[in-house]
Formats: structure tokens, sequence, C-alpha cells
């Protein structure tokens, strides 16, 4: 599991490095989706780590290869919090935006935007909302150590 979860932080130090390096002096929808796709591979680490807990006690023998019977399998598992299912529902967030039609807006500006259509209403990313996604994510990582009782090995 710890494996898992150093993947994760890795994951979260590229992310880092795309929105404050690499956005910062492309200004491109291309950088952006590419930090998405990054944080969407975060999120795929921290769900397996958490998989992989439940396998050890034994609750649950086999865990799916598709990320989305994964999500339902720690939906179903972990049932009982609801902060966890609020990180689930962002993790489908990220996936259906990644895989979503985009258009862009003010590219190469301060305030480039990928503007895509999930469902029947618009969603726009711009370095802001990537911002917001980023926190979300550490806060993915904080909670799941939590979870796996790793928080007190930071100290």
């Amino acid at each position: 599991m710890k494996d898992y979860l150093d993947n994760v932080k890795n994951e979260l130090k590229r992310v880092d490095h795309i929105i404050y390096v690499s956005l910062k002096y492309t200004r491109t929808v291309d950088v952006i989706k590419h930090a998405l796709d990054r944080m969407i591979s975060a999120f795929d680490f921290g769900i397996e780590a958490l998989l992989q807990k439940v396998k050890r006690r034994r609750k649950t023998l086999e865990i799916p290869d598709q990320p989305l019977k994964k999500c339902e399998l720690v939906r179903t598992l972990y049932k009982d919090d609801q902060k966890l299912s609020e990180f689930m529902d962002f993790y489908m967030l990220l996936r259906i935006l990644s895989k979503a039609e985009y258009t862009k807006r003010e590219e190469y500006r301060r305030h480039v935007t990928m503007i895509a259509k999930v469902d029947v209403r618009t969603v726009e990313v711009s370095i802001d909302v990537l911002h917001e996604y980023e926190k979300m994510m550490k806060d993915f990582v904080e909670y799941i150590e939590q979870l796996l009782g790793l928080a007190e090995e930071k100290l």
C-alpha cells in the first residue's frame, strides 16, 4: 500500500510541475489536459491502495481491472464514508473531462480555458479551476493516508 501512496505522491509532484512551470510558460489547453490525465493517474493509484487494504483484510477477493468498476467497488465497500464518495464523484468528473470533446479559449494567455461538453452542461477548466482540482487531489491524498493508517509516518 505504501508503494501505491508513493506513486500517488509522485504523480502529484508531476501535476505541481505541470501547473506551476509548464502551464505558466506555455499556456495551452494541451497542458491542462495533461494535468487532468496526471490527476486521474494519481487517483488510480490511490483507489488501488484502498482496494489492496480491503483485499488484505479478505473483505473482497477480486479487484476488477476497469477503473469504473474499481470506483463502484470503493463506493460499496466504503458506503458510509460521504467524503470518499465525493472524491469518487470528482474522479469520475476528471475521467469524463479527459475523454470529452473540448474547445480552446484564450490559448497562450493567462486565462487559457478548456471548454468541454459534459452531458447537458458545459465545464470550463481554467488555470484557477486547475488549482482547485489540485487542492482536492492533495485533500484526497491526506484522506487516504488517514484511511490506510499511514498519516503518522509523516511526523
